[in-house]
């Protein structure tokens, strides 16, 4: 059983989840839906039955084509992802700081 980070524990432990919170991780790169399932831990099929969601809510943009692999990567335009990297960071920098204090 894969260990719950710090994020899926403060929203959950969802495929969506794992998808937003590996975007978030890697916001300034672009990554191919075979990545994005590899990279998130969940099935193809899986992202595939979710992936709409994403393109709707117009939480990731395509960015270009590598053969036949179209290359994605999250909108950091869309004003509730600047509000899920907030919290992603808030919540790595309040780790950090309880970490230091503890030291």
């Amino acid at each position: 059983m894969e260990e719950e980070t710090l994020f899926t524990k403060a929203v959950g432990n969802t495929p969506k989840i794992k998808v937003l919170e590996f975007l978030i991780e890697g916001r300034e790169l672009d990554y191919s839906l075979s990545d994005i399932a590899e990279g998130s831990g969940i099935g193809r099929t899986t992202l595939f039955r979710i992936w709409d969601d994403f393109k709707n809510l117009k939480l990731v943009k395509p960015t270009r084509t590598i053969g036949n692999a179209k290359l994605f990567r999250l909108n950091l335009e869309n004003p509730f992802v600047k509000k899920l990297i907030e919290l992603f960071d808030s919540l790595i920098m309040n780790s950090l700081n309880e970490n230091e204090i503890e030291a």
